[in-house]
């Protein structure tokens, strides 16, 4: 049982038994014997064996230690596939959503810079004595004014944004 243990818990941790046998200061042949149960290492090796093992003592001497088996590596692998594709869809959707918002980004910059060219400034020509059309003409101006200064910079950041999240 001890044999068995110790074989189970090294291949677990992924040590060869030459590099179990460095950490415990022995030859390989020693560790081949313990696990073949041809011999077996004394208390204080044990103990020694378990803080490089990092198992309890209790485990090494107790009950059969079962390694995992391929299916369950196989399993946990196809789940991890799974989760993969998920986020790889994921990310493609995202990718695709921002990718019409730019283009939509675009199109409203260009529409409303197309009305501004059409409609040349029309509250230049209103009657500021009435309240009420002095202030829908300083907002009016104040939109057009900061659109102006704006919409470049948005529109190059839109145009690259659309050129670097199309499908490759």
């Amino acid at each position: 049982m001890l044999n068995e243990n110790i074989k189970a818990i090294r291949k677990s941790k992924g040590l060869s038994q030459q590099e179990l046998a460095v950490k415990l200061n022995v030859v390989r042949q020693t560790i081949s014997k313990w696990e073949q149960g041809l011999s077996v290492p004394d208390s204080e090796m044990l103990l020694t064996l378990s803080e490089a093992l990092e198992t309890p003592v209790s485990t090494l001497l107790g009950e059969t230690v079962v390694e995992p088996q391929a299916d369950a590596i196989k399993a946990i692998s196809e789940k991890l596939e799974i989760i993969n594709l998920q986020l790889a869809r994921k990310k493609a959707l995202r990718r695709e959503i921002i990718h019409w918002l730019l283009i939509s980004l675009y199109v409203v910059i260009v529409a409303v810079a197309a009305f501004l060219i059409a409609a040349d400034s029309p509250y230049l020509g209103w009657d500021y004595s009435d309240p009420e059309l002095a202030v829908a003409g300083t907002a009016f101006h104040a939109f057009e004014w900061l659109f102006v200064r704006l919409a470049p910079i948005i529109l190059i950041a839109a145009i690259a944004g659309i050129f670097l999240t199309r499908k490759k």
